[in-house]
């Protein structure tokens, strides 16, 4: 269905389309009109503003393409108000940082070739029914805001989320459904081909990852069309593409003053000395065509860039040799080494030929999860994975700033990859934080912090169920054929046409990530490439198990000993204590930690092991219920006339009559005891209102041993006259007492 609707002051175009079993709703006209582009897209209750705004002339002296994409939540979108002192939006979370990523990778691709004009992109979700992802609807929006904007831009593209449930495959899946999901995986692309695949999987196969990929994409044509439907309506006039008739000329004068030395530098296998060998081609070239003959500086760059990617790929598709000499399948050597920290609880050493990661594993308690406050609600995360790309790891001198984009990205792949294969956390009750610091990188260090990652959680003693293993593909693209490459280095994926990463264990492939720099890959070269990825992952995951097999039957001892116990619900107060009291005072003198969960589970925490057990007792003392007839060690808290009360099971007292301190008969309490002394009691009774009565008469104060009653027993009541059975009070012989004289009382 699609209307335009005009009035006083807006002119309306809208585009609805049954998509997934649910409504989407693309809408133009009534909101941001002064950028570019801008649609409103809603699906289901979710409901996303994306707009683009484009810079009419290129910027000067720009060699790239200048795009930014900015994916924002609002948290008025789910009826909230922001957390924190300010109470408003701050820096993007992880969510928005990896969604940005997400709507960028599809699009990048798809603008015209020697566009440099400066692009933005914003999302921004105005609405969240908590069902219907907003990541998704954000990336349909911008495709959709693209299109109708007139810049240069050659799609439209449109992604969907796939799910796999019982053996089927659900398009779209509610967030709901999720939690039954063995896949989460998104697929963006064109109406002809794949350009993105973000993944996460539960040991799946080949098969099936690759059958999610396709089924995804048959999933949003209805979609593609349906923008086309609306640019049709309401596009604005396109913008002409970019054209400089000297690129030509000035890409000829650099193939023959550069190709020989070229050529020459790509035969360096050691990448030091190619990359020394490459600039030094490149300052003379720019010398000679630039400073010599007065060729623009940014043409010669551009076209040393296109000679680069022309000489290594074409050696690679007519030789089948690589830039270090491999061949297309072949994995760069491997050297794993664990234990390499001795504070750390777990650590590892990872090196595929020049990229290595130094990965730590850090345990800890449930005070250490981190907090999560997102639009679907808040929730606490006991598995955390940090990546760390220094600039020293590619031989650079640069600022070091907070994690990026691609920081974050490429933690959140590693993290997708391992979390398959965690132990469950009622199994293995610890927060776990890895830390990857790239220390060499030449080739996917997302791939290397997977490797380093399983086995630094091993070597801490973290019961994985598999080690985990990933391996980064590559593609080499021409119009004659293809070359799937196996383990790529860092100009294999910057001069190729596909970065394709795949992690898993032997079983199956638990991540998949894709992004292609060409307008798309078919169903053939994604088959190819998982086949070739799986040898590649078993070969990495046997030179793995050289260093470790399997996690170590105990975490270290450097790390916390957690035990759980647990205890009725109403007695969770008790242990917390007013202001937290109890627990406070139970940390501060036994030095454990203790986590206590709404259902009555308690796990207490310390490297030493005596804190736990005193940190347990005391707890077991809280909530215990004395025993009838159980003889205790207690303390005596208050003495007064006709006994003592004593302190005898956690917080609870009970009274020793002055009649059962001793065998003999005691004139004065403070002859037996006095208060803070320790005694032993044994549990005579408890009456209706709780209040215990207590005896040390019974009980060796030495020994602890009960002693025989010897003291004669009353008369039982039962023995008695039935009060039943007497004269009643009031049919009783008075005598004449109505006549006796009364005693006069005293003056009120």
């Amino acid at each position: 269905m699609e209307w335009k609707r005009e009035t006083e002051m807006f002119t309306i175009y809208r585009k609805e389309v049954m998509w997934a079993g649910r409504k989407l709703t693309f809408e133009t006209g009534r909101i941001a009109r002064q950028a570019d582009g801008a649609v409103l897209a809603t699906y289901g209750e979710t409901a996303v503003l994306a707009t683009v705004v484009a810079a009419r002339e290129p910027k000067p002296g720009v060699d790239f393409f200048p795009l930014t994409v900015n994916y924002q939540e609002k948290a008025f979108a789910a009826g909230k108000i922001p957390g924190g002192f300010f109470k408003r939006e701050g820096r993007p979370n992880e969510k928005e940082t990896l969604t940005s990523r997400l709507i960028d990778r599809p699009i990048r691709p798809m603008f015209a070739d020697g566009y440099r004009n400066e692009t933005q992109i914003i999302c921004t979700v105005l609405s969240h029914d908590t069902e219907n992802d907003p990541d998704i609807v954000s990336m349909v929006a911008a495709s959709a805001a693209l299109t109708i904007s007139g810049v240069p831009f050659l799609g439209p593209i449109a992604g969907a989320r796939v799910g796999y449930i019982n053996g089927e495959y659900v398009l779209n899946p509610l967030r709901s459904q999720m939690g039954d999901t063995a896949l989460d995986l998104v697929v963006a692309g064109t109406d002809e081909a794949v350009l993105m695949v973000e993944s996460e999987a539960k040991e799946l196969t080949e098969e099936v990852m690759l059958g999610a990929v396709m089924f995804g994409h048959e999933g949003f044509q209805p979609v593609i069309d349906a923008i086309i439907d609306l640019a049709e309506e309401c596009a604005k006039d396109p913008w002409p593409l970019p054209e400089n008739p000297a690129a030509k000329a000035v890409a000829a004068r650099v193939e023959a003053v550069a190709r020989p030395g070229l050529e020459e530098a790509y035969r360096q296998v050691v990448k030091q000395q190619r990359q020394l060998a490459v600039k030094s081609v490149k300052e003379k070239t720019v010398e000679a065509l630039v400073a010599g003959e007065g060729l623009e500086p940014q043409l010669v760059s551009g076209a040393f860039k296109a000679l680069e990617a022309k000489i290594v790929r074409g050696r690679i598709l007519k030789e089948g040799v690589r830039i270090d000499g491999r061949d297309l399948k072949t994995v760069r050597p491997i050297v794993s080494e664990v234990g390499v920290l001795s504070r750390a609880h777990g650590s590892t050493l990872f090196t595929r030929g020049e990229t290595q990661a130094l990965v730590v594993t850090t345990l800890g308690t449930g005070q250490d999860e981190q907090i999560m406050d997102m639009l679907e609600g808040e929730y606490r995360e006991h598995f955390l994975l940090h990546y760390n790309f220094p600039p020293y790891s590619v031989g650079e001198a640069s600022p070091m700033r907070s994690p990026g984009r691609r920081e974050i990205g490429h933690g959140k792949l590693a993290w997708r990859a391992l979390r398959a294969v965690l132990p469950e956390k009622s199994a293995f009750p610890y927060t776990i934080r890895i830390v990857s610091e790239i220390t060499e990188s030449n080739g996917s260090s997302s791939m290397a912090t997977v490797c380093g990652s399983s086995l630094s959680m091993m070597d801490a003693g973290v019961p994985l169920a598999r080690p985990v293993a990933g391996i980064a593909m590559g593609l080499i693209k021409e119009d004659d054929g293809f070359a799937v490459l196996s383990d790529i280095l860092g100009d294999e994926d910057h001069l190729g046409d596909m970065d394709f990463k795949v992690a898993g264990t032997d079983q199956g492939i638990t991540a998949l990530q894709m992004d292609i720099k060409i307008t798309g890959i078919t169903e053939e070269i994604m088959k190819v490439a998982l086949g070739q990825a799986r040898d590649g992952r078993l070969h990495i995951l046997g030179r793995m198990a050289e260093a470790l097999g399997g996690a170590r039957e105990e975490v270290s001892s450097n790390a916390p000993r957690i035990t759980t116990i647990s205890i009725p619900k109403d007695k969770i107060r008790e242990v917390i204590g007013t202001g937290g009291k109890v627990i406070r005072e139970i940390t501060e003198q036994t030095g454990a930690k203790v986590d206590i969960e709404d259902d009555g589970t308690i796990r207490v925490a310390a490297v030493d092991g005596k804190a736990v057990d005193a940190a347990i007792n005391w707890i077991k003392g809280i909530v215990a219920e004395p025993e009838v007839g159980t003889i205790y060690t207690g303390k005596v808290v208050k003495v007064v006339e006709f006994g003592a009360f004593v302190n005898f099971i956690g917080t609870r007292d009970g009274l020793v009559h002055i009649s059962e301190l001793s065998a003999e008969r005691v004139n004065q309490v403070t002859d037996v005891i006095n208060e803070g002394d320790e005694v032993k009691v044994k549990v005579l009774g408890i009456d209706d209102r709780g209040k215990v009565k207590l005896s040390m008469r019974v009980v060796d104060q030495a020994t602890g041993a009960e002693l025989p009653d010897t003291r004669e027993p009353r008369e039982p009541r039962g023995d008695r006259e039935p009060r039943g059975d007497r004269e009643p009070r009031g049919d009783r012989d008075r005598g004449d007492r109505g006549d006796r004289p009364r005693k006069p009382r005293g003056p009120r």
